[in-house]
């Protein structure tokens, strides 16, 4: 089992930063890849980033170029550094593991609010 905390969600203005950390927890060996997803209210949960040992992060074309995925193992933990903030990326932002056998674990999600 695999356990995550999500932390460094708030109140943005539009062309603000912050950044998100995750801390995974328990049998964190196990993780293969960790990454982010948001869910928009009304709307499903989207893949926004990933980031396997070794490998290059991934990124959707929505955050292209203004997010930063980056990992420490040592500490178990990913971050998420967001630039040039819209309000369009006002949602629960989550973090996740996917570990050895493919089971996916999530965080109990933290608030981005960016105002215009």
């Amino acid at each position: 089992q695999v356990q995550l905390v999500e932390s460094g969600g708030g109140l943005v203005q539009a062309g603000g930063s912050l950044r998100l950390s995750c801390a995974a927890s328990g049998s964190t060996s196990s993780i293969k890849s960790m990454g982010w997803y948001r869910q928009a209210p009304g709307k499903q949960r989207v893949w926004v980033a990933d980031i396997s040992s070794g490998d290059k992060p991934n990124y959707a074309a929505s955050v292209m170029g203004r997010f930063t995925i980056s990992r420490d193992g040592a500490k178990n933990t990913v971050y998420l550094q967001m630039n040039s903030l819209t309000p369009e990326d006002t949602s629960v932002w989550y973090c996740s593991a996917v570990d050895v056998s493919t089971m996916t674990y999530w965080g109990q999600g933290t608030q981005v609010t960016v105002s215009s």
